[in-house]
């Protein structure tokens, strides 16, 4: 798939995915503490650090390609933290 590809484009597509994936488990926690669950949230910030890191490995021309999905990831954050029940 990735064969003929310039090494940068393979990890802008392997961050991306990484981007997805975060944000399709937090909004299956949000859908779980919406309907009554409780969730456990150790280990997210280890994903989130990995993240970040990935994202500031890659070249500078690449960020754009990202922001949609980064931008969409925060907004589920803030969604998770609304529903999230306070202490």
């Amino acid at each position: 798939m990735f064969e003929n590809q310039p090494h940068s484009t393979f990890e802008v597509a392997a961050t991306l995915a990484a981007v997805e994936s975060l944000h399709g488990t937090l909004s299956m926690a949000r859908a779980l503490v919406v309907s009554g669950r409780d969730i456990d949230l150790a280990g997210l910030d280890r994903e989130a650090a990995r993240l970040c890191a990935a994202v500031a490995c890659l070249p500078e021309d690449s960020g754009q390609v990202l922001l949609a999905s980064l931008h969409a990831l925060t907004r589920e954050i803030d969604l998770l933290t609304v529903v999230m029940p306070h202490p």
